[in-house]
């Protein structure tokens, strides 16, 4: 999702909305969909189809690709209201809520948005220490061999990585960097691209395709359902983009149409994407077969300085994508209180501080504290709960349909008016029937995946 913040750059401002220049075309769009949804996730995906095995596994991304796709399109649908072509733009995905189903609806979505971005944050402070990690450990490997003992925790690094984010923190105008986007799309496609590599290589080196229909034995059913539930949980948090869809439709040029181009950049970059997750998933479980671990790069140790730069990537994406998640509620917590205590010191006063060389950074008590409190906080629970398979499955199954499904139907329902009972309506709340129970399902299993490790 770090492709939320450039979004901008694709739109020149005018005096007001009406009047701004939108530059933005199929491939600018497709290129967004891309980068924001290829990220962490996809190294969860080759420990997802080793629970699946090889058919259930493939069958399953291919139809969280499909589901994806009906949900952009509704989503799609929603960008101007009442008509989908010339009706008044919403341009995030929030407004379009506001105004489709309400000012009540309009509170649990921003709720869920934000509890959302807390979760992120705690999911990337686990990520990140865990290639910090392997880091260490593919290093340790190289120098004293395959018998040397590496073994080490995270806790160490997840403590470094949030004294850089509580740093990163304070610094002003953080996520409107331009770069920012930037580096993350390049981080992101470089580690995904060496996982990718790294897979297909140790199946040429093993001489054989690894794995089985039934995927990774266990020793009792009710143990296999759980995983299969997580790693329903897994890939939900790999796919939907749809808290950004509108923001990346905003951008683009009409006409065509934008919900019309939108369309098109959606299926283009789903079918991407779904090729791309599919030779990830699949190479990584064919190489690792039974042992395929949770997280791709951390079952490479050779080439020792390729599996280094991998997981340099990540940390660097991952320092970036913090903030990005962040920053929202930063603003939003931040505007509250200004507003509720305007004549406080404390919240509204700046006080300058100098630094050699650098210019002069400009530091609030209350943003100092409460975003060092927040940091602190998702770091204390990643300490406590450092489980990167487990978290993805709460983090996916929390959005997968809410924000992917139940809200677009509700807005596409509302739209266009279609009545209750009727053929349409039945379909549209069948389909969102239906995805809740996956939600559901995959949220069980992560549950019952952390409450298991944690006893163990």
């Amino acid at each position: 999702m770090e492709v939320q913040r450039s979004l901008e750059q694709e739109k020149t401002s005018g005096k007001d909305d009406a009047d701004t220049i939108r530059t933005g075309t199929l491939w600018t769009a497709v290129a967004h969909i891309i980068s924001a949804v290829i990220g962490a996730g996809v190294l969860s995906l080759a420990w997802c189809t080793a629970q699946l095995g090889w058919i259930a596994g493939p069958i399953t991304m291919l139809c969280f690709a499909v589901v994806t796709y009906i949900s952009a399109s509704l989503i799609c649908d929603c960008y101007r209201s009442p008509d989908p072509i010339t009706g008044t733009r919403n341009p995030s995905y929030i407004d379009a809520v506001r105004v489709n189903l309400g000012k009540k609806w309009t509170w649990l979505c921003g709720l869920l948005q934000y509890v959302s971005f807390y979760g992120t944050a705690i999911a990337y402070v686990i990520t990140s220490a865990t290639s910090m990690r392997e880091i260490q450990r593919s290093n340790c490997y190289h120098k004293g061999g395959e018998k040397a003992v590496c073994q080490t925790g995270t806790n160490n690094f997840m403590l470094i990585f949030g004294i850089i984010q509580i740093v990163t923190s304070q610094i002003p105008n953080f996520h409107n960097m331009a770069w920012l986007s930037v580096v993350a799309a390049l981080m992101s496609f470089c580690y995904s691209f060496i996982g990718l590599g790294l897979g297909f290589s140790k199946v040429i080196d093993n001489r054989g395709i690894k794995g089985s229909i039934v995927g990774v034995p266990t020793r009792s059913a009710a143990q296999k359902i759980w995983l299969v539930f997580q790693a329903l949980g897994d890939i939900a948090f790999a796919y939907p983009y749809s808290i950004i869809l509108l923001e990346i439709q905003d951008t683009l040029k009409s006409p065509p149409p934008e919900n019309q181009t939108m369309k098109k950049a959606s299926i283009s970059a789903i079918v991407i994407t779904t090729f791309f997750y599919l030779c990830c998933s699949c190479f990584g479980y064919a190489a690792f077969g039974n042992d395929t671990p949770g997280n791709l790069l951390t079952g490479f140790y050779e080439p020792f300085w390729l599996v280094d730069f991998a997981n340099a990537c990540i940390v660097l994406h991952l320092v970036g994508g913090y903030q990005v998640y962040s920053q929202p509620v930063f603003a939003f917590v931040e505007k509250w209180a200004t507003q509720k205590y305007p004549e406080s010191r404390v919240i509204n006063k700046f006080y300058a501080i100098k630094l050699p060389v650098l210019p002069a950074l400009e530091l609030n008590l209350f943003r100092l504290c409460f975003r060092t409190l927040y940091v602190i906080s998702t770091t204390a629970i990643a300490m406590a709960f450092p489980y990167f398979n487990q978290v993805l499955g709460i983090l996916g199954a929390l959005n997968f349909w809410p924000m992917t499904i139940y809200f677009p139907v509700e807005m596409y329902i509302v739209q266009r008016k279609i009545g209750a009972w009727t053929r349409k309506w039945i379909l549209l709340e069948g389909f969102s029937m239906v995805c809740l129970i996956v939600s559901l399902l995959g949220l069980i299993g992560s549950i019952e995946g952390i409450v298991s490790a944690k006893l163990a």
